[in-house]
């Protein structure tokens, strides 16, 4: 296993543990990532992470946000957006949707059957894909 894949994995318990002592961060439930490429980009200091998403019925990702962009595509599904600052925003199966870097968000499935999405991350290499938001 890479290096940065052992750095991200370690990052991402970590990640889970704060947000399990947080009192006002609602948890991560039934969300899975699984990393399809990783690679670093021509921009210094900076990687692409390609990830097919899953988010069960009654799932939320827990307010977090990015290092980067994050660009998502849901395949099937309809994901509920909260994007602190802004009005909620409802992204349906075969539309897309950006998130500015350090933009704080949460995606939560109101809907009936699960989300699955691809997302793509372009973020600075070395911090972790996602950071829980206090």
């Amino acid at each position: 296993m890479r290096q940065t894949s052992v750095s991200r994995i370690i990052a991402a318990v970590m990640a889970i543990g704060v947000l399990a002592i947080t009192p006002s961060a609602k948890p991560q439930v039934g969300l899975e990532r699984k990393v399809l490429l990783e690679q670093d980009l021509a921009i210094p200091g900076y990687e692409v992470v390609l990830a097919q998403v899953t988010l069960a019925i009654g799932g939320r990702e827990g307010r977090h946000f990015h290092s980067g962009t994050l660009v998502a595509h849901i395949l099937e599904g309809e994901l509920t957006l909260e994007l602190e600052g802004q009005r909620t925003k409802i992204v349906k199966a075969g539309e897309s949707v950006l998130v500015e870097p350090r933009q704080v968000h949460e995606g939560i499935n109101n809907g009936s059957v699960p989300i699955k999405a691809l997302a793509t991350f372009i973020v600075e290499k070395g911090k972790p894909l996602a950071t829980p938001a206090k």
